[in-house]
């Protein structure tokens, strides 16, 4: 599985390398869901970075609706360090007095939220890029690529496929859905396998494995030699029947069987690393043909991928 990973966001990126053109309908109504109606979308910095400069047109009404977010942001942070450290010199103030569990506690938990909010202060000012910036989890939306009409096209879409036709519930039921086996493809993805098929333009990915003491921990894998991935991706369309819940774009990253580093690692599937030059044969496929998509998947990618416990 891919359990998050640190990819393109830049739409503009997408344009210089590929020619891709934006989906900027989508950008706007997920934006404007996001603002107006207070929907609970989570984006990766970068992505949101990526509007700082715009100054026309619906780019430009997006990176209003931007910092008007990040406006707001800063004023709960602001609200919750005022807070904090009040209840910080509380806390202190009654421990020159008397030692008691509750004022350590008081003090030690302040001091904690202290430290987080300032960071996310921090963060939500700087204007610097930081690769963890287009870092990405299950539930969050990223960039994916997508041909249309045989043009590329890039869209904002959640991590964690909802294929069309299926109930919202599926979220739940099948919390695994943004990764898609390769040998389920022809089973429960076979709506989107050889129709709808996004690319995600992966650096570095990360990976839950076992340690020795039996404890959880994250493993970070990034091409010797860097990258970047080619990662094919599977993606839908969700209407709801009922005209409740909003349109969702979606997407899950195809994985395989394991490289064999990947596996010495301790982890059991590998995402789907195609070549540049099947870019085009990948988005635009044949549905009659699915052993011309498997043979795509044959002639992958095998770099090395070296390992680090993430940070």
């Amino acid at each position: 599985m891919c359990y998050s990973a640190q990819a393109w966001q830049d739409y503009r990126k997408f344009k210089r390398e590929f020619g891709a053109s934006l989906g900027i309908k989508e950008y706007i109504r997920l934006f404007w869901d996001w603002r107006e109606k207070g929907t609970p979308y989570k984006f990766p910095k970068a992505m949101l970075d990526a509007f700082s400069d715009a100054t026309k047109g619906d780019e430009l009404q997006i990176r209003t609706w931007i910092e008007e977010w990040k406006a707001e942001q800063a004023t709960a942070i602001e609200q919750e360090l005022f807070a904090q450290k009040t209840r910080l010199v509380g806390a202190e103030r009654a421990l020159q007095t008397k030692v008691t569990k509750k004022a350590q506690n008081d003090q030690r938990i302040a001091t904690d939220k202290i430290s987080k909010a300032n960071l996310k202060l921090k963060d939500l000012r700087r204007t610097e890029s930081l690769p963890r910036d287009s870092r990405f989890f299950p539930g969050n939306y990223a960039t994916v690529m997508v041909s249309e009409g045989g043009k590329r096209v890039v869209y904002p879409m959640r991590y964690q496929c909802r294929p069309e036709g299926k109930p919202a519930f599926y979220d739940t039921k099948y919390p695994g859905t943004y990764n898609a086996r390769r040998d389920n493809l022809e089973g429960f993805w076979k709506s989107q396998f050889g129709h709808t098929h996004g690319l995600m333009i992966v650096e570095t990915f990360y990976e839950n494995v076992e340690g020795e003491d039996g404890k959880n921990k994250v493993l970070q894998f990034t091409p010797r030699g860097g990258g970047p991935m080619y990662v094919a991706c599977l993606w839908s369309r969700w209407t709801d029947s009922k005209g409740v819940e909003p349109e969702l774009l979606s997407f899950a990253a195809i994985t395989d069987d394991p490289e064999p580093e990947v596996a010495a690692a301790g982890h059991d599937r590998t995402i789907i690393n195609i070549k540049p030059e099947h870019i085009d044969a990948w988005l635009n496929p044949d549905p009659g043909n699915l052993e011309a998509l498997y043979a795509i998947f044959d002639d992958k990618q095998h770099p090395f991928y070296e390992f680090q416990e993430a940070a």
